[in-house]
């Protein structure tokens, strides 16, 4: 048992769709809590224009009955409200006459997909690229995650994120703890847990954006509380729960680099610092480790601890200030095309990130717990706890 998902659709098209195998039958789905995902997806200061124009709402068409779940693949649909405006750019169908405005995309952006898209494609209008290469895509895995979400959050498992690095300023301790992450769940600025750094990386947001025409980076931490030790396994390269994260992660559009808890900062340090050393509550008859250097993972299954997970954002691609470029046509010297775009989208990424990692805790529970019903996998799920606290 596993849980899957595929996404489809373009930035300006009709719609985003998106396809959920896994869920177990009798889960209960709140359509409020998917569409208040998504709408902190669209939060966080230095977004662009397209969020004032977007209020995504997501449609249920299939696998969900009177606020359940039915074990059935579930589909999920949010509609491009810009559409209206893209309906002839964006049409399926030929065009019967010349359009008045084509759009066409013939100056590939540096950073961005455009040129290496139109290469591996055949595509002369690098629109047919980008269109897909959008971040706008990540609306249905944020939807996706929501149902994840819901799935962990059954077994009591959390999620949240939280702003670590903006531009080159950083909060002062990057080690914040669990209650003051939660507490910035829907915080519409930065979710930074140090209010002075925000204050300088938002007079940064405006200095980049406003006075130089340029974008911003930065790093995010997710942060999951709650997983039982022994998702993943260490008996197979596929299996190590690190790497599916490290992959899931990674695949985030402007992600160039993730870390697993202190990852980074541990490869320089003698392994008497880095290793979390291990005790036993008695009372609670439980291990535990007296720190959490290894942001939760070891030998590729979760350990217990809070699950932390960084991912390093490269600044937007599309920016004001052009980047030189060529012209795929004429091969000559040319400025990068400008498509709408924030300044930064690191505290969307975040969000992002939140559901990614969502889907590989989800995808571990179905896997080690399986179940065809919210009933059956609870109860292999409380057997194991038993065994795991008579150990």
């Amino acid at each position: 048992m596993t849980f899957n998902f595929t996404t489809a659709g373009e930035s300006h098209g009709r719609a985003l769709v998106a396809t959920i195998e896994g869920l177990p039958a009798g889960l209960p789905i709140d359509q409020a809590f998917i569409n208040h995902e998504l709408w902190r997806r669209q939060q966080g200061y230095g977004r662009g224009g397209r969020m004032k124009i977007e209020t995504d709402t997501v449609q249920i068409l299939t696998g969900v009955r009177h606020g359940e779940t039915l074990g059935s693949p579930v589909a999920i649909l949010v509609e491009n409200k810009d559409f209206k405006n893209w309906s002839d750019v964006m049409a399926a169908e030929k065009p019967v006459a010349p359009l008045e405005r084509h759009r066409k995309v013939i100056r590939p952006r540096p950073g961005h997909a455009d040129l290496v898209g139109g290469l591996k494609y055949d595509r002369r209008d690098l629109r047919d690229i980008l269109e897909r290469a959008s971040a706008r895509e990540t609306t249905m895995r944020v939807a996706v995650g929501a149902f994840a979400k819901q799935l962990l959050g059954a077994f009591g498992i959390e999620l949240a994120s939280h702003v670590i690095q903006l531009g080159e300023i950083s909060i002062a301790n990057i080690d914040a703890a669990w209650e003051q992450v939660k507490s910035l769940y829907d915080d519409t600025m930065l979710r930074c847990v140090d209010k002075e750094a925000e204050a300088r990386m938002i007079a940064r947001i405006d200095k980049a954006g406003v006075e130089e025409g340029d974008t911003l980076g930065g790093i995010f931490e997710v942060v999951a509380k709650g997983c039982p030790p022994g998702l993943g396994s260490h008996t197979s390269w596929a299996e190590k729960l690190d790497g599916q994260l490290a992959q899931a992660v990674m695949a985030v559009h402007a992600v160039k680099a993730v870390e697993l808890g202190d990852g980074v900062a541990n490869a320089g340090m003698p392994g008497s610092q880095v290793h979390d050393e291990i005790g036993y509550d008695a009372e609670e008859k439980t291990f535990y480790r007296m720190s959490n250097r290894a942001g939760g993972l070891e030998g590729g299954m979760t350990n217990g601890q809070d699950l932390r997970v960084r991912g390093y954002l490269k600044p937007i691609a599309t920016l004001r200030k052009r980047l030189r470029s060529v012209h795929i046509e004429t091969k000559e010297v040319v400025e990068a095309d400008f498509e709408r775009s924030d300044v930064t989208a690191v505290p969307a990424a975040g969000v992002i990130g939140e559901a990614m990692v969502a889907i590989v805790l989800a995808r571990a529970m179905r896997e080690k717990f399986g179940g065809d019903s919210l009933r059956e996998m609870k109860r292999n799920y409380e057997s194991y706890c038993q065994q795991v606290k008579e150990y």
